[in-house]
């Protein structure tokens, strides 16, 4: 059973966030939003912001945001549909269910629902088949409860080829789709069969809580494949975007302002179980930029706890230097010699591990640490080496401060003078920077394969940190993509009439706009809120942010212009906006094209360049605005 999506448009349309949002957080106007204390993280200065206009909620402190239905999601802890059947109570308004045959859906929405619906049979098969015994035996060996494997939907995949699939058909769901997600596979001779059969699953969530994805381990002797079969990649699951336990503790994150990162499920399912519950695990993958910058979200403070053997090591040591890009304070953890966070919260309890978490240290000493068991300071060429990669990562940091103390500890580790440290210092500095430079240009002017827009939204944001493509250039792009989300049918054609892709240089803003362009044209009118909803989550944060701020267009635009009648002012600042774009570009291709002059290697190659940057300074004069109609 289904709620149509036309019923749940009727509802987002009938609420208005500012009137729910209310009941749950005092909020007060200012300029053209309400603002107030977000529920969602501890602050002292009001950083919740929403938009009556847009229907939409930001927090610019721990960045969650989304429209009505999401609010009651995570206000209450309920899911999608609970937060449809709220609302439509409160407004009067009568719910239709269809029959789930996922017609009329989403992609996305289609794969969902699959997971879903699956979850829910791999976790019957685990709590109530006889056969999900031998499942339940081992979580039981693993001092798992009911309680917890129901909170976490564990499951069991039933042992045979045609379990799962025989459920799929009963369920009338296409077998390609499951396909798709991993959930069954294909022999040669085309038949279909179940891929995690005889497997206990650890359903992966989203962080707001929806099945992206499958873990199976193997529980059979007999079975002689991978002891972890996990879902492949597809439009709803990125395996290095996604950190396992996220939506179970994101709040106690938010809460103590720490996470712990530990490396499997059961560390994970089984220090939540003792109460420790501010935990994600990285799932067998190493700790990746987008995780990290997931995690950034709810907290800037990260306690590692991996193995203590080779592999839990060097996973540490490269998870330092993410994380510190991240701007993350970071601390490494370490258990007894044998021991992994599963054994030994059972076999110690909560309080000795949170004493253990305590006592965790500082990067550098558990990175000095690892390099004396090494016997890297017993020669003197292997020592300098070593001492040269404790600076590296310092010179990651951006807080001077803490910088300067870190150089000092290392000097009086080592009896090293500190100038001679610092030198390091700077020669490591200027590395990273160059790193960095070369990294920013690729994100920034290339198409990102992997469609990620973490770094992008991240280092856009903050002024300073990108050299590749000037301010004037970001700024502007900016305030276009603003104006598409003013829900200004004039405004919007007249953009989308003037501007193509290839005017644009930054990929994020490239995917916005190609985005808002095919769905206008294919629905002729939009609704900012549900227009926000087509991206991935990250983009979702960066568009709420640029087009949720108090002052939602350039003021300074508007001041330098009084004598402009107000309802004009829109339409004249999108013009000088459309012709400034345009005119930019022709400047960076003349800029570029000087360059080339200035180093030519003949006369003839300069002659033309100069030749097209007439041309160019032609086109740039006789820039057209073409009206819509």
């Amino acid at each position: 059973m289904r709620i149509s999506e036309s019923k749940i448009e009727e509802i987002r349309n009938a609420a208005n966030i500012v009137d729910v949002v209310s009941e749950y957080v005092q909020l007060r106007k200012r300029g053209r939003n309400y603002i107030g204390l977000c529920p969602f993280h501890s602050e002292k200065t009001p950083s919740f912001t929403v938009s009556d206009e847009k229907q939409i909620y930001h927090c610019f402190g721990c960045h969650n945001g989304g429209n009505v239905f999401k609010f009651l999601m995570e206000y209450k802890k309920i899911s999608f549909i609970e937060a449809v059947q709220e609302l439509a109570e409160q407004l009067g308004i009568e719910l239709n269910y269809e029959q789930s045959t996922f017609e009329g859906q989403t992609e996305q929405e289609i794969l969902f629902d699959i997971n879903t619906e699956v979850a829910r049979y791999f976790s019957n098969n685990l709590l109530n088949d006889e056969e999900g015994q031998i499942a339940r035996d081992y979580f039981q060996k693993r001092n798992i409860k009911i309680q917890t494997m129901r909170a976490f939907g564990l499951g069991y995949a039933l042992n045979g080829w045609e379990n799962l699939v025989g459920f799929l058909k009963q369920k009338n769901i296409d077998l390609e789709k499951a396909l798709q997600v991993g959930l069954i596979g294909r022999n040669k001779d085309g038949r279909v069969y179940d891929k995690l059969a005889g497997r206990i699953i650890f359903p992966i969530f989203s962080p707001n809580g929806r099945v992206v994805a499958f873990a199976g381990r193997k529980l059979r002797d007999d079975d002689t494949s991978a002891k972890y079969i996990n879902s492949p990649e597809s439009i709803i699951y990125v395996k290095g975007r996604v950190l396992y336990g996220l939506s179970f503790a994101k709040d106690e994150i938010r809460k103590l302002d720490k996470a712990i990162i530990v490396e499997g499920y059961i560390d994970l399912i089984s220090l939540y179980q003792a109460g420790i519950k501010n935990v994600v695990a990285v799932s067998g993958t190493a700790l990746t930029d987008d995780q990290a910058q997931l995690l950034s979200r709810y907290t800037k403070n990260v306690v590692l706890l991996f193995d203590a053997d080779t592999a839990g090591i060097t996973a540490s040591m490269r998870s330092i230097e993410i994380l510190l890009r991240k701007d993350f304070d970071v601390k490494i953890a370490t258990l007894p010699s044998g021991e992994d966070p599963d054994s030994f919260v059972n076999k110690y309890g909560r309080e000795e591990f949170e004493e253990t978490i305590k006592r965790a240290e500082n990067f550098l000493e558990y990175q000095t640490a690892y390099y004396e068991k090494q016997g890297m300071f017993d020669d003197p060429t292997k020592a300098a080496e070593a001492i040269r990669d404790l600076v590296k990562p310092v010179a990651i940091i951006d807080d001077e401060l803490k910088k300067n103390l870190l150089i000092k500890n290392i000097s009086r580790k080592f009896n090293l003078r500190e100038k001679l440290l610092e030198k390091e210092l700077e020669k490591a500095i200027e590395l990273e920077k160059k790193t960095a430079k070369t990294q920013t240009q690729r994100i920034l002017l290339k198409e990102d394969k992997t469609g990620s827009l973490n770094d992008i939204a991240q280092k856009v944001l903050i002024p300073g940190k990108v050299k590749s493509v000037p301010s004037q250039v970001y700024n502007t792009e900016k305030e276009i993509i603003k104006l598409l989300f003013e829900n200004d049918q004039t405004i919007i054609k007249l953009i989308l009439q003037n501007i193509e892709n290839e005017n644009l240089e930054l990929e994020i803003h490239r995917k916005i706009f190609r985005t808002v362009k095919d769905y206008f044209f294919e629905k002729g009118d939009y609704n900012p809120a549900d227009l926000i909803l087509l991206f991935d989550e990250d983009t979702q944060a960066y568009l709420r942010e640029i087009t949720i701020e108090q002052y939602t267009l350039s003021h300074t635009w508007f001041e330098r212009h009084p004598s402009i009648e107000s309802e004009n002012r829109l339409f004249r600042y999108t013009i000088d906006l459309i012709k400034k774009i345009k005119q930019l570009h022709f400047d960076m291709k003349i800029a570029e094209n000087q360059k080339a002059i200035e180093n030519a290697d003949s006369e003839e190659i300069a002659i033309s360049l100069m030749k097209e940057n007439q041309e160019l300074e032609r086109k740039r004069r006789e820039i057209k605005i073409d009206f819509p109609a």
